[in-house]
């Protein structure tokens, strides 16, 4: 990777943690996030905006890589779900990343880029309460394979799909030890992720050569094994 890496939604999470990774092995990383971030280094750019927001010339000419980390997680009854709900899903994980890979495809193209995008075990796997967030997330994974094919063959582009992750954003489903237990065990491996662990997937889909058009399941063998 020769260029800029750019993460959007770097602040927190598997974002922040990826971002560490990318600096501590040598990369620049530009980092957009709708809210201020305190982490420092040298090689990294911070950007404290919504998608809406930037503009082509806050995005580097070349870029190695693309990173959209933002999600969400809105489980409930389909029955409770209003439009607003959907909306919102659908806004947050899906159509703002769209937005944001319009704006990056000429530097990604320039740079021979890879990007990486989120799913989750959620929408190869059906589970109840997850209409909302499983639409979106579906969408990412049509987004990301037509984008494989139309960019082919200057960037790659493939989809990383977790399970339950120990993240701020997850902090309702693990806010105590009851139910971070409970969460752990409906998963064969009985852990829930790890942030690292994913940044490390993200890290070798940036780097490799000769993949793409993928989603890689990394969900404590929830997506293919049954208790």
């Amino acid at each position: 990777m020769e260029h800029t890496i750019l993460v959007v939604g770097h602040r927190t999470g598997i974002g922040h943690a990826l971002t560490q990774t990318l600096l501590e092995s040598g990369y620049k990383v530009l980092g957009i996030s709708r809210d201020k971030t305190d982490f420092e280094h040298e090689n990294l750019t911070s950007l404290e905006m919504d998608i809406e927001s930037i503009e082509l010339d806050d995005i580097p000419s070349a870029l190695s890589g693309f990173v959209f980390c933002p999600g969400s997680i809105n489980l409930k009854p389909f029955k409770s779900m209003k439009s607003e709900d959907f909306n919102h899903d659908f806004q947050v994980n899906a159509f703002n990343a769209a937005k944001a890979l319009q704006k990056a495809e000429k530097s990604l193209i320039a740079g021979k880029g890879s990007v990486v995008l989120f799913s989750t075990v959620a929408v190869g796997q059906g589970m109840p309460f997850h209409s909302s967030v499983a639409m979106a997330k579906g969408a990412i994974e049509g987004l990301g394979r037509s984008l494989a094919a139309e960019w082919a063959p200057n960037v790659r582009v493939n989809i990383i799909a977790p399970s339950l992750t120990d993240t701020p954003m997850a902090k309702k489903l693990l806010g105590n030890e009851n139910r971070r237990i409970a969460s752990e065990q409906r998963h064969p491996l009985k852990s829930v992720g790890n942030p690292i662990e994913i940044a490390q997937m993200a890290m070798l889909l940036l780097e490799s050569k000769w993949i793409s058009g993928e989603t890689i399941g990394i969900n404590g063998g929830m997506g293919h094994i049954r208790n």
